[in-house]
Parts: structure tokens; C-alpha cells; sequence
């Protein structure tokens, strides 16, 4: 029976507890300096003149905290906020309830912009510009144009696949920021924090452990600190110990790196399947039954970030630390995938 991974997607119950854990404004909020510095300057800015947020787009791999900072905006507006997702919206129909729910400096948060379809993007456009929409009442030669009229509003859109958003809604957004994998130090902070509003009693190195295989990413973190507490309270006396964290992981088949069991197959299939690479992703996916898109958005985002996957015109290619970590001696530099000089 294999064992749930806890980089998949979080389930409604792990939704609740990751929401209990959730900063509430900006100031509470730790790491991304940067996005926070131009958003707190931002948010100021619009306080100030009495106006609506610009308009804005999250970026980044999962778990990094858009939808986190999507209420956190909200929230610092004094405003409402309406969620949904790209692949919610299916008819222009559908937008149009939206964009008419909202009141003057609403928050309309989507989450996987990028996977809104042409037309619901297109319908999109004037709403975002000049805060009106035309709408066709019935299709036909009955059909007529009604001019709809918005009140401003913010737009956050979010996504993990920045490449795929069109150039005409990157250009109507006017703040796009990148969120970066959070550093070890900063997840320390972050589970440090999580523990205490768990009332979780944990001892000097349990909690550094965690954030040492959470793969620089929040969400993760904080799942792993439910799981470990909750070994913890099975097989201990309820406090987290750097044994204890051990002991739970590795149930967890998480090793000292943060890879899981798929991360693992990922590399092996790689590895053994196709020599180190380079290999397509389709290829890749096929060898380990599993689809595309899991691979692209939830494997290869770390080994990318540590080194140990590169992608090249050609395919995948496994580095020589991968081969290290799964015990395998390092093959021969091979030319066929390597770059090549500027005058060859």
C-alpha cells in the first residue's frame, strides 16, 4: 500500500489546519523580503490615496504562500475577498457573476491564472483596464451588448507556470512578483511559530530538523510538523525531539535532503531507464506511470533548485550529485548533451 505523499496537494482537512496557521498581515509574514519591501510600499501607497490596489500577479512553485498573500492583501485593504480558479471559470457567464458580486476595492483572487481559457481571459481584458465589461446577453441574431460598468477592484492572479500566461494579461497587471524558495533559517522561523500556535513543546534541533527537509517551502513544513506530532504523540511523550523528527520521516520516506519516494523514482527511472539523461518528460512519465504535470509542477521544482536535474534542448539530464545520493557511481561527461562552445 503506498504511502500518502505529503507534497501532494493538500487535502480539505489539511487546507483547515495549514488556513489555522496562516499570517493574517504583512508584518507577520516571514521570508520574501523583497515582495514584501514593494508590497508593503504598495499598500501604503494605496491607503494613502484612498484608491484600490494595482492590479497583481504570484508566481512561484507551490506552497510558497500566493494564496497566503492574496488574503494578507485583502486583509491589509480592509477588503473582501472572492476566491476561485482558472479552471473554474468555463464560460464568460461565469466571470460576469464575479466581476458584478464585487464592491468598491474588493479583492478578486484567481488561483491558476494561467489556465483560464481564451475567451474568459479576452472577456477579462476591459474589466481589468477600464473596469467594464461588454456582455452578450443571448447567442444569435437575437443577441444583444450590454455595457456593464465596474467598481474597482483588485485582481491577484496566481500560478506556477508564469511562462504560460498570454503577453496581453502580463501587460495589464501591474505588479508581478516572483515568490523564491524559503531558506532553512526562515522555515525555522516559520515552524517555530506554527509550533506555538499548536501549543506543540518541541526541543532545541527537533525543529531545525524539520525545516531542513521541507525543501524550502512553507506548506511543507507545516504538514510535516502535523505528521511529526502526531508520531509524537503515538510513540512519545508528545514533545518533538531530533529522534523523534527521524523516526517520524522516515516512516514518512522522506530522507535528509527532503525527497519522498516519488522524487526518488523520478531519479532512479532517469537513472536507470535512460542513463543519467538526456530523456523527454513524456518519456519519463510514462516509465514511472504518472502524469506529466505532476512531474513538471511538484518533482522537478526542487531538483531543479538543488542541482540534481537539469533540463537541456534535448531532455532531462540526472547530475552527478544525484547519482551520489542514490548510491550510483557518476557516468562519464558525455558530449552529446553538453554546451557547446561558442565557436563550435
Amino acid at each position: 500500500m503506498p504511502i500518502e505523499r505529503v507534497f501532494s496537494q493538500p487535502t480539505p482537512d489539511d487546507e483547515s489546519y495549514l488556513i489555522s496557521l496562516r499570517p493574517q498581515r504583512l508584518d507577520e509574514c516571514i521570508g520574501q523580503e523583497v515582495v514584501r519591501e514593494q508590497l508593503s510600499i504598495a499598500l501604503d501607497a494605496a491607503r494613502k490615496r484612498g484608491e484600490p490596489l494595482d492590479h497583481v500577479l504570484l508566481d512561484g512553485p507551490p506552497g510558497l504562500g500566493k494564496t497566503t498573500l492574496a488574503h494578507v492583501i485583502a486583509t491589509e485593504m480592509n477588503a473582501r475577498i472572492h476566491v476561485t480558479s482558472g479552471p473554474a471559470i468555463t464560460r464568460q457567464g461565469d466571470l460576469m457573476m464575479l466581476l458584478t458580486q464585487l464592491e468598491q476595492g474588493d479583492v478578486l483572487f484567481i488561483d491558476e491564472v494561467h489556465r483560464l481559457n481564451k475567451a474568459v481571459e479576452e472577456f477579462l481584458y476591459p474589466a481589468l483596464e477600464d473596469f467594464r465589461v461588454d456582455y452578450t446577453t443571448e447567442s444569435g441574431i437575437g443577441g444583444r451588448t450590454v455595457n456593464f460598468n465596474l467598481k474597482r477592484f483588485t485582481l491577484v492572479g496566481a500560478t506556477t507556470r508564469a511562462g504560460m500566461l498570454s503577453g496581453a494579461m502580463r501587460s495589464r497587471i501591474g505588479m508581478p512578483f516572483h515568490l523564491q524558495y524559503y531558506t532553512e533559517a526562515e522555515l525555522t522561523r516559520i515552524v517555530t511559530r506554527s509550533a506555538q500556535l499548536l501549543k506543540v513543546p518541541a526541543l532545541a534541533g527537533a525543529l531545525e530538523r524539520l525545516a531542513s527537509r521541507s525543501r524550502g517551502t512553507p506548506r511543507i513544513v507545516n504538514r510535516l510538523l502535523r505528521r511529526v506530532r502526531d508520531y509524537a504523540d503515538v510513540r512519545g511523550d508528545g514533545r518533538l525531539t531530533p529522534e523523534i523528527v527521524d523516526a517520524a520521516l522516515g516512516i514518512l520516506q522522506i530522507d535528509e535532503l527532503g525527497l519522498d519516494e516519488l522524487d526518488r523514482r523520478y531519479l532512479m527511472a532517469l537513472i536507470k531507464h535512460y542513463d543519467g539523461g538526456p530523456a523527454g518528460i513524456e518519456a519519463i512519465a510514462a516509465s514511472m506511470g504518472h502524469e506529466r504535470d505532476t512531474l513538471e509542477d511538484v518533482v522537478e521544482p526542487y531538483l531543479l533548485q538543488i542541482g540534481f536535474v537539469i533540463r537541456t534542448p534535448r531532455g532531462r539530464v540526472a547530475r552527478p550529485a544525484a547519482f551520489e545520493h542514490l548510491g550510483f557511481a557518476p557516468r562519464a561527461k558525455n558530449v552529446d548533451f553538453e554546451q557547446p562552445g561558442l565557436f563550435e
